[in-house]
């Protein structure tokens, strides 16, 4: 038999991280104003449990779901649409940008000044476009010209557009070069060189890629409607506001068959892409699809009384941005990334203890309905989740951590299932065998092996949340949002300038240090 370690060698790291951890987060409390302890109260659970009922059960008035259905085909039709629009803004930036076909690259020939100040340029758009969240997009859209769903074809079309345009070239530029180089030295022109020596083999992956964004697209357009939109959000605000907790949880169930459905498509569409003609089909499907979209949509485009040429007046007014506001924008920010940071961390306990009944550790049964509540969770989308959170616990950023880490949980939960299912069980089994028990032995077989994982995915979540974060105020949850969408009621486009301006820059700061990240852990 194995003889236990009179102590864990590496339990005062632990405790000193753990308490360093504990250390930093401790400001977040105050800034969120985040009460734990509301969370073990009874008195707390029961008016929750009221707050849940009161959306049973469904609603199935007919006039009801002929609008749910009409608002469906809407948000899937300004997904689609916007999609198409991100790519044919996103593959000419790509093209202008990529580094594969730049001459140094591919022939060592010096590279002249002004066309590298030139594409310099054009990065900083792109950042601009995909820096700003789509729903900000939407928003100031909707502020500019008028309502509808011609402002969600837009946002999804300029910040996906940014987003697309930098991975595209990302993806040029990881292809092998040799054809494409032997074509330079021959006299090719930039095009030829992309056409025939850099497009068939990054072919998959940029459609792969695109498909996965038309998924993403689904999610924003969504709630979208939130800021006046269109599509099914914009039913969902109206039954929030209304109190009207049937039709909200028949369009929750709306919101998981969307993501559903497009997680299906999107398998597909992979599939199609692995068999004979399969792109073609795809190719053809989807100009079916962005045709069939547009047409749907533009009678409410022409109904809608959209102005676009108010858009140009609307951004003078955002001229010069309102200088005299920095304390508002340290208290914006350090709100958003407190909100971020709890979020994330109360996501990750929730996630740990999901995850291992969700591995299938406590039999089939626990394991189905582990998943199936994940499955909610990381279904939901953020907004949305934060409007919930708002009308439970009410405006302020506490709801956005709650937000935050109810739809975090669900995504961090699968992931750690599945890390745990993929794992080598080999050291908790001979942990087992040698009479220790089977807290221990995961504790000290299996977890070990597993957390380092568990921590990239939560890093890179934390990520993503400290965005989201900037968001959530959109419905009241506190943060930089919250006071753009104030700023923006007021008609203050000075101060919104200023807040959109805090947004890019924290945007840029996280991506800035998420890749010097992954390049230290490369």
């Amino acid at each position: 038999m194995l003889k236990p370690h009179p102590r864990d060698p590496a339990r005062w790291p632990r405790l000193f991280t753990l308490l360093l951890g504990l250390l930093l987060l401790a400001p977040s409390f105050s800034l969120t104003q985040f009460n734990p302890a509301t969370l073990a109260n009874p008195d707390s659970w029961h008016t929750m449990a009221g707050f849940v009922a009161g959306f049973f059960p469904l609603s199935t008035q007919g006039s009801f779901l002929l609008d749910v259905a009409r608002e469906t085909i809407t948000t899937l039709a300004s997904a689609t649409a916007g999609i198409a629009l991100a790519m044919l803004l996103g593959a000419p930036l790509a093209f202008v940008t990529t580094r594969a076909l730049e001459r140094h690259v591919l022939a060592a020939e010096a590279a002249s000044a002004s066309m590298l100040l030139f594409k310099s340029a054009v990065r900083g758009v792109m950042v601009i476009l995909r820096g700003i969240p789509e729903i900000v997009w939407a928003l100031l859209f909707v502020r500019a010209a008028g309502l509808g769903s011609l402002p969600a074809v837009l946002a999804i079309g300029l910040a996906y557009g940014g987003m697309l345009g930098k991975v595209y070239a990302e993806i040029l530029e990881s292809q092998p070069r040799e054809l494409a180089t032997a074509l330079h030295l021959q006299g090719a022109s930039r095009w030829q060189c992309l056409l025939y020596g850099l497009w068939p083999q990054a072919l998959p992956e940029l459609v792969s890629y695109s498909v996965y964004r038309w998924e993403c697209a689904i999610r924003a357009s969504a709630v979208m409607g939130f800021v006046g939109a269109g599509g099914v959000g914009q039913l969902l605000d109206t039954s929030l506001k209304m109190l009207n907790g049937g039709e909200v949880s028949t369009l929750l169930l709306v919101f998981l068959l969307l993501v559903g459905l497009s997680e299906g498509i999107s398998l597909c569409s992979r599939h199609a892409l692995e068999r004979a003609r399969g792109g073609l089909y795809l190719l053809g499907g989807g100009v079916l699809a962005v045709v069939a979209s547009v047409l749907w949509l533009l009678p409410g485009w022409r109904d809608s009384g959209f102005d676009l040429s108010a858009i140009p007046r609307f951004i003078h007014d955002f001229f010069p941005p309102d200088g005299d506001m920095l304390a508002e924008l340290v208290h914006g920010t350090l709100e958003t990334l407190a909100m971020s940071a709890l979020g994330t961390v109360l996501a990750f306990v929730v996630a740990a203890v999901l995850a291992m009944p969700a591995a299938g550790r406590f039999g089939s049964l626990l394991k189905l309905a582990s998943r199936l509540l994940l499955n909610l969770l990381r279904g939901v989308p953020d907004l949305l989740w934060a409007s919930i959170a708002v009308l439970a616990v009410g405006l302020g950023p506490a709801a956005g951590v709650l937000a935050l880490a109810l739809h975090t949980a669900g995504v961090l939960g699968r992931l750690f299932a599945e890390t745990l299912e993929n794992a080598d069980h080999t050291p908790e089994l001979a942990l087992r065998q040698s009479g220790v028990s089977q807290v221990l032995a995961f504790a000290y077989g299996l977890l070990p092996t597993v957390f380092s994982q568990w921590v990239a995915y939560t890093l890179y979540r934390w990520e993503n949340n400290i965005r989201i974060a900037t968001v959530l105020g959109i419905v009241g949850a506190g943060g930089l949002g919250q006071q753009l969408y104030l700023a923006l009621s007021l008609f203050q486009q000075h101060k919104a300038a200023s807040l959109i301006i805090a947004m890019l820059l924290l945007s840029w700061l996280v991506e800035q240090l998420s890749r010097a990240w992954r390049q230290h852990m490369a």
